[in-house]
């Protein structure tokens, strides 16, 4: 079920999630094969923390891997996937939920590797979601900074 403060962002944004009855897509790949779409078209949320302390939110092309120098730039700081624990007690969501469909005070970047698709499908707060949208319209709606962040 799409939590009650993710489905209000949706429907503040108009947009509608697709939701799988059989179960979870833990990974961009099992994502992509329930959507028949290309990996690419899946927008994989990471949560990344800084040395300096601070958490960052970018949402990368799932066939794409951040490199960590470009992370480095983009944030200031040396940078590490968040843990488990951490991702959840800053954004409340468990590895496979993330999506950036949430009011939060975390910097929010959205990698340009998800550009080169019209549609784009990020995770709705569940691991067996997705919402169809396109780059700008996520760009938009979240008010992220665009960046180049993978390899």
């Amino acid at each position: 079920m799409i939590p009650t403060d993710v489905q209000q962002y949706l429907d503040k944004h108009g947009l509608k999630a697709i939701e799988f009855e059989e179960g979870s897509t833990p990974t961009a790949v099992t994502a992509a094969e329930k959507l028949e779409v290309e990996v690419g078209q899946i927008a994989k949320s990471i949560l990344l923390k800084g040395k300096n302390g601070k958490f960052y939110l970018v949402v990368v092309a799932g066939d794409k891997r951040i490199d960590n120098k470009k992370a480095k730039a983009l944030t200031g700081a040396k940078t590490r996937m968040a843990t488990a624990e951490e991702l959840f007690e800053v954004l409340g969501f468990k590895p496979g939920e993330v999506c950036p469909f949430r009011d939060s005070e975390i910097d929010y970047f959205i990698d340009a590797s998800l550009a080169e698709y019209d549609i784009v499908y990020p995770a709705a707060g569940t691991d067996s979601s997705g919402v169809p949208l396109t780059y700008d319209k996520l760009t938009s709606i979240t008010g992220a900074g665009e960046c180049d962040i993978t390899v």
